[in-house]
Order: structure tokens, then sequence, then C-alpha cells
């Protein structure tokens, strides 16, 4: 049943095969023997696509719940004995997961040699169940969920540019200017085009009118570094670049929105020692502020 939902999951017997560490003869034989055993087609083959049959769906979704629950039986006896093994699949940010988190997972490793981590790197909200993750990283306001957090830090959006734009386009002196301004633009910001700001008389919210825009932050960072505009991104990101002067703070005095970074998992009753070991590990590794908050 692994194998068959593995296959239906990567769409072939080579990816099923990678993912499982098996054979592609192996998969092929077990989807064989399954179908044989239940003596009805699930998968239909051709050279080019893969696809379910009327009798697959069905029971693949089946053999989803019933190995979801084989999983949840292994990681209450699992926990009892308080061992962390198995594979925990991460999903994480791309750009905190590449400059803040990667360092962290040699180490983890060192301290667990019997577990084994999957790291997937995107700044989509992935759904954890359905996607069978078992934790995720998240940076910014929760969602209402059924999701258990647990804060990890803080970060706050900087607004800065190269001191190569401002000498030619000016320092701009209040939020309002920077609708006459190039600025770059994360696709992703929960606030959108609205760049919030507070200080001595308030909230001011400016709507900007951007000239790059990219789901990327360090690709935001990139034409803020070339001269290319002002950007409105987190100090984990931009932090050095200040501190060595390549990029300036603009507005301090005007300060944008804090964000949190929180793990995130599936609610359930007994969470798997790995999960729970990964997690008081993370915590603990962010104790000491990494960046200026």
């Amino acid at each position: 049943m692994r194998t068959f939902a593995a296959v239906v999951d990567a769409g072939s017997f080579v990816g099923a095969a990678d993912a499982l560490a098996m054979s592609k003869p192996a998969v092929s034989r077990h989807v064989n023997e399954l179908e044989a055993r239940l003596g009805v087609r699930l998968l239909q083959r051709t050279t080019r696509r893969l696809s379910l049959t009327g009798d697959g769906e069905v029971f693949h979704a089946r053999c989803k719940e019933l190995l979801a629950q084989v999983d949840e039986a292994e990681a209450e006896v699992s926990s009892r004995s308080g061992e962390a093994t198995g594979l925990l699949k991460l999903s994480v940010p791309v750009t905190f997961g590449e400059r803040h988190l990667a360092p962290l997972w040699p180490v983890f490793m060192a301290q667990h040699p019997r577990v084994s981590l999957e790291v997937s790197l995107s700044d989509r909200a992935v759904d954890l169940v359905e996607e069978g993750f078992d934790l995720a990283v998240r940076i910014g306001l929760l969602q209402a969920s059924s999701l258990v957090s647990r804060p990890l830090a803080r970060s706050r959006l900087v607004l800065c540019a190269s001191p190569a734009y401002l000498a030619r386009h000016g320092t701009p002196q209040h939020p309002a200017e920077l609708a006459r301004h190039a600025v770059l633009t994360y696709t992703l910001l929960s606030t959108g085009d609205h760049w919030r700001f507070t200080g001595a008389e308030g909230e001011v919210v400016v709507n900007v009118n951007p000239r790059f825009r990219s789901n990327s932050g360090e690709t935001c960072r990139s034409g803020a570094l070339a001269g290319q505009g002002v950007i409105l991104q987190p100090d984990f990101l931009v932090g050095p670049d200040i501190a060595a002067g390549t990029l300036v703070e603009l507005m301090p005095q005007f300060r944008s929105l804090d964000i949190g970074i929180h793990a995130v998992y599936p609610t359930r009753k007994h969470v798997a020692p790995k999960v729970r070991r990964l997690i008081d590990f993370l915590v603990a590794s962010f104790e000491t502020p990494l960046w200026p908050v």
C-alpha cells in the first residue's frame, strides 16, 4: 500500500522508486501483486502517463487514511520510548531556509543520527496534512487553522535602498513620498502594494507603484543593491547589508510590520519524538536573536 501510494504521489514508478529507495522492478512488483490480490486494475499505464482507474481512486483515498493511522500508531509507541527515529519532512521559506536554517540541519542530524530530513524550500503555505509534511516554518501572520504553532523568533520589515539610488533620486523623509519612488515589491507580502508604517502621527498607509515585482525576497534585495529602487524586506535578510553600508535604512522613525517566525505542525494527540525533538532544537537555536529586531 505504501508503494502504491508513493507511485500515485510521484506520478511515476521511477519517482516512487527514488522516494522509497527501492528499485523500479521492486516497485512494479509491489503494485502488480496488490492488483492481483484485489483482482482489479488500480493504475492505467501508458508510455507517456500514469493515471488512476475508478477503483484506484477509491483505494488510494483509503490507503492514505490507513497509512496515516499506521504512522500515528507507530508515533504513539515510539513516543513512549522517547527515541527520535525516521524521516522528517519539512517545508521552510526559501530565503530564511537558506540563510538561517540550512546551517542548523547538520547539527540536528549529528544529535539525532537515526533521523533523516527531507527539506522542501518554498514560500507557499503548503497543506501539511494533504502533502504529508511533519512540520513547517512560517513567517508572518498565521491563518486560523487546526495547526499547532510554536514561536521561534521575531523579525521586522525594514525600508531601505542603496546609497547610489538615494544619490540619484533623493532620500524620502515621509512614507507618503514612496508613491513617487521606484519600489521593488515582494508579491507575497500580506499587505500587497499597501505598505504600512507607524510613527508619531499614528499609522500611515502608502499605496506604492512597483517598478518590479518578485516572489523572491533575495531577488528584490539584489535589485536594491544594484540601485534599482526601494525595498521593504525583513531584517534577517537585509540586516548584514545595512551593517555593511551597502543598503541604507530609510525613515527609522516610521516602523513597519513586526512579523513572527513559527514552527507549525498538524494537531495530533501523540507527537512523534522526531518532531518534538526538532521543535525543541529550533526553539533553542533561536533563543539568542541572530539579527536586530
